[in-house]
């Protein structure tokens, strides 16, 4: 199993338009960050977790010839908004797409892609399999998945449990019930959206001390915005099993 990180800025990506602080005018190519969403390759699979704005680039980018399912976090318009995208599978591979997500994630998309569902549709709209899914294991072809329920302040949010990769963003606290379910965990990503604290999102601090606790053997930070600073200072800063995921990092995971 490998995971590749799409993308791992936040809700604005990195550079943030007309901003110039030093992050955002950085020429390292990993203080450049597209909306966060990861592929995950298992099972001979290729699942995307999360479908933003920049879905397309990232396609394209990582050179994707076939997807097998999409699974969304949570509604936020950062991790849903290139749904639309997904019909260049539809056409070229002649195939549905199968989504998951929770029941506030499917009525979300209801609302911001309605053409994908009136009983008249029009030539070109995305071909998708929906699949509602609840706390409990669900499958996708042989591959287990166990959602892992946070808080991104008062929205529940699914992270992922897929083998020994723990995948959790846009979490602002995670319950104790829910741990047991990440102790063991190979590799955990996990945001960390600043230094100071925020309301919806763990800081640097808070996400160290939860990496702490939970003992995966490695973690990667994602969902970073240019308040977090560069990349080659942060990474100094950090314990030498914690690392700044970036686009484009690809990590293998026994």
């Amino acid at each position: 199993m490998k995971i590749t990180f799409l993308g791992t800025g936040t809700s604005i990506g990195v550079p943030v338009i007309a901003c110039n602080c030093p992050v955002c005018k950085s020429s390292d190519p990993r203080d450049k960050r597209f909306r966060t969403s990861a592929l995950i390759n298992v099972d001979n699979q290729n699942i995307v977790i999360d479908c933003g704005p920049d879905f397309r680039f990232q396609m394209l980018k990582q050179n994707v010839e076939d997807i097998d399912a999409v699974i969304f976090t949570h509604e936020h318009r950062d991790h849903i908004a290139g749904l639309d995208d997904v019909r260049a599978f539809n056409y070229i591979l002649n195939k549905n797409i199968p989504i998951y997500g929770s029941a506030n994630v499917m009525e979300a998309i209801k609302t911001e892609f309605p053409y994908i569902f009136t009983e008249t549709r029009y030539f070109g709209v995305p071909q998708l399999t929906i699949h509602e899914i609840d706390a409990t294991e669900f499958s996708i072809g042989p591959t287990r998945i166990l959602p892992v329920n946070v808080l991104h302040n008062k929205l529940p949010v699914f992270g992922y449990r897929i083998g020994g990769l723990t995948y959790i963003t846009d979490a602002s606290m995670i319950p104790d019930e829910e741990k047991h379910k990440i102790y063991g965990s190979e590799i955990l990503v996990l945001n960390a959206l600043r230094n100071s604290k925020h309301i919806s999102h763990l800081s640097l601090s808070e996400a160290l001390l939860l990496i702490e606790e939970l003992k995966p053997a490695r973690a990667y930070l994602t969902h970073i915005s240019h308040f977090l600073g560069l990349h080659s200072e942060v990474e100094k800063k950090l314990p030498e099993n914690v690392r700044l995921a970036y686009d484009n990092l690809i990590v293998e995971i026994p």
